[in-house]
Parts: structure tokens; C-alpha cells; sequence
């Protein structure tokens, strides 16, 4: 079994405030009269009325729901994971930062690839982690995460945590199911896998077709769209990471979720903020997740921009990696080449992104929105690549 801080070995610490919800749903009753929390229910709020309006203004009196009960129950009946094996927080990055709170200790080892996504190694470091960082592996068409070398790292320094990105962020790499349950099977027995699916809806595996499902109709009206199985499981030893910002397109929100089995989740707890997700963005991401149909639809659009992408980029001459997410990942002749692009199109106002790590300075990733699309936008990049 992966190992935990010991002084989570004990019954606490418990959250001294878990909030008006939490406790209404243990008493069973409603509290109307909350005249002991401090809050600033008198506020007239008169000007957040006159620019956002009643609805808006109603949500930010209270906090915020501390167990997101409503978003998880959604979330639980329209990817069919149980609902103790969910826990949302202040969206991905935050998950990360909760993680290591909870199961990695400063001054422990923890392992990922150097040069993905950059804030688990910044909230690593800043942990008090030490961090290890196998490189990519790279061929012609792949630039992949090596899970070979990410669990020999985890043996050799017997490691306390993997971080793994999959669909890997910035190359939009994707390894299996098989794979990652390989990889989990090679790391050292009290190692734990941090698996960051921030990206899975884009997977075009990731979901089955529209059905209708009497369980979501009866609850908010709405069809849903259904994960495969092998997505919507606790795996031991595992804690999985997802968010509602890029799919959902809540990124301004800032919510997620992770899937593990209760007993990790209840470490998690024990070192989460109150109310981590404020009362407004419960309700937003609540109605966002009502209306499956249109995250769906929003999905194949980005599928489709992405493939355009793809295809534009490959005419011109480009070495466009396979993408399993909402960008396009190209890969330049030399990091010099991929930072003059980058410079010269965020002086003119056009952000793309160039990685920072050297080992993958000349990659540039570009997201799959319209405006990408649009005819002159990336004209730099297009002329370099054509060698003008």
C-alpha cells in the first residue's frame, strides 16, 4: 500500500469548520436564521446587483457548500463513479497542491518527466520535495512521457510519488489504460500515481455516445454522456485528476475534482481549505454539468478545430504530433527557431505557448479555437516553417 504522512496515522485533524450545508445535512433540517458564521449577510451588495444581477448577487453571501455535494452527485451519475470516490477543490492545480499535503512529506522523492506540465514541479519544490525528472522520450512523430524510465526512477530513488499527465501536457500524448496499469504495477509498493486527466475529455476513447439514462433525466432533465468503464474507476494506489475548465470551459471558475478510494480522499480532507470552491462557482459548474448536450457538442467542435489544426500545419511542412487534447503540439527544428516565433508573436499581441524546459524548447503548442484558424493569425509561424 502507497505510504501516507504518520501523522494521519490518528483520527484528525478535523476541519473545525465544515460549513452550514455540511451541517444541515447531518441534522437532517434547514438552517434558516445563520446569525453565528460571520458572513456578510447584510451587505446590500447594491452595485454587484446593478452590474451582474439578483441571481449573481444571491451566491456570494454565503460559503460555499464544503463537500460540493451537488456537483459531485452530478458528476457521479453522468460518468457513473461512485460518489465517495469524488472530491472537488479549486480545480486541478490545487488538487496537485492538496495532493502532496496530504501523502508526500518534505524532503521525500517524487518522479515525473521533465519538461511536462510545470506546476506539479513548481508545487513540488516548493513542498520541499525533491524531484527527479526522467526524460522524454522522443522519435520521429512521438514525444511521449517514458514510463519505463518514470518507474525505474521510482524504484532506484525509491520514490513517494509519480506525476504522470495523460494525455500529456504540452506533447498531447496519450498512453492507454493498459499502459498506466503497467506502469502502477512497476512502481514500488508505498509509491503513489498521480494521474492528472485534466485533458481525458478530448480522449476519443473517453466517452460513449449520447444515451438517455432515467437516473439523469429524473435528476436535472438532461441526457448524459458516459465514460468507459476503465475511466471511471479508484484505482488502488492511484489518485486521478480532472477538471471542469477546459471541456466545461470554466477555466475563470477554477474547479475540478479528483477519483480515488474514500480512505485517500479522507487524508485529502484533512488538509483541504474550508471552502475551497466558493458558493458561485458550485452553482455555475451545477449548471453547466445540467446540460451534458452542450459540453458534448462543444468537444467534437474542438475535436474538429484540432484535426484542421493538424492538417494545416502538416501541409506546411510541420512535424505535428499525434494530440489526444485541445492544442496541437508541433515540434520546430531547434528551440532557437521555436523562440523566435514565440517572441514574435507575442509582440504582436498572439500568444502561443513555447515550454520552458530545454529538453522541449522547440515545441509550440497552439489551442484549437476558432480564432487559430483564422487566415494570417499564425502567419509567422506558417512563414518559418515554409523557410521565408
Amino acid at each position: 500500500m502507497p505510504r501516507y504522512p504518520h501523522r494521519f496515522d490518528g483520527d484528525g485533524p478535523h476541519n473545525p469548520f465544515p460549513g452550514i450545508k455540511v451541517l444541515e445535512r447531518k441534522l437532517g433540517h434547514a438552517i434558516p436564521h445563520r446569525l453565528g458564521s460571520n458572513e456578510g449577510l447584510d451587505m446590500p451588495h447594491r452595485a454587484l446587483r446593478e452590474r451582474f444581477g439578483d441571481a449573481v448577487a444571491e451566491h456570494v453571501y454565503g460559503y460555499g457548500d464544503a463537500e460540493a455535494l451537488g456537483v459531485r452527485e452530478r458528476l457521479s451519475r453522468q460518468q457513473h463513479i461512485a460518489l465517495e470516490n469524488l472530491l472537488v477543490d479549486a480545480g486541478a492545480d490545487s488538487l496537485i497542491a492538496l495532493t502532496l499535503r496530504a501523502v508526500a512529506e518534505p524532503g521525500t522523492t517524487v518522479v515525473a518527466t521533465a519538461g511536462t506540465y510545470p506546476t506539479f514541479g513548481y508545487f513540488a519544490r516548493g513542498h520541499g520535495c525533491r524531484l527527479v525528472e526522467p526524460a522524454y522520450r522522443q522519435a520521429p512523430g512521438v514525444l511521449a512521457p517514458d514510463l519505463d524510465a518514470l518507474a525505474d526512477a521510482a524504484q532506484r530513488e525509491r520514490a513517494q510519488l509519480v506525476y504522470l499527465a495523460n494525455p500529456d501536457n504540452p506533447s498531447g500524448h496519450l498512453h492507454t489504460d493498459a499502459d498506466i496499469a503497467a506502469l502502477r504495477k512497476r512502481l514500488p509498493e508505498g509509491c503513489w500515481l498521480l494521474l492528472d486527466e485534466a485533458y481525458g475529455d478530448f480522449r476519443d476513447d473517453s466517452r460513449d455516445d449520447f444515451r438517455e439514462d432515467s437516473r439523469d433525466n429524473a435528476a436535472s432533465g438532461a441526457r448524459s454522456s458516459r465514460l468507459s468503464p476503465a475511466l471511471s474507476q479508484a484505482l488502488p494506489g492511484v489518485i486521478r485528476l480532472r477538471t471542469l475548465s477546459k471541456a466545461h470551459g470554466l477555466a475563470g471558475l477554477r474547479i475540478g475534482y479528483a477519483i480515488a478510494e474514500p480512505w485517500v480522499l479522507s487524508l485529502m480532507m484533512k488538509v483541504r481549505i474550508h471552502y475551497a470552491v466558493s458558493t458561485l462557482t458550485q452553482a455555475i459548474a451545477e449548471t453547466v454539468l445540467d446540460y451534458p448536450e452542450e459540453t458534448r457538442a462543444h468537444i467534437e467542435a474542438v475535436k474538429v478545430r484540432r484535426e484542421r489544426l493538424a492538417a494545416h500545419f502538416s501541409a506546411l511542412g510541420a512535424e505535428v504530433l499525434p494530440s489526444a487534447t485541445n492544442f496541437v503540439a508541433l515540434r520546430l527544428e531547434s528551440a532557437e527557431q521555436a523562440a523566435r516565433v514565440h517572441q514574435t508573436l507575442l509582440g504582436e499581441g498572439k500568444l502561443i505557448t513555447r515550454p520552458a524546459h530545454p529538453d522541449i524548447g522547440n515545441l509550440l503548442r497552439i489551442t484549437a479555437v476558432e480564432d487559430a484558424l483564422t487566415p494570417g493569425r499564425l502567419a509567422v509561424l506558417e512563414a518559418a516553417l515554409q523557410g521565408d
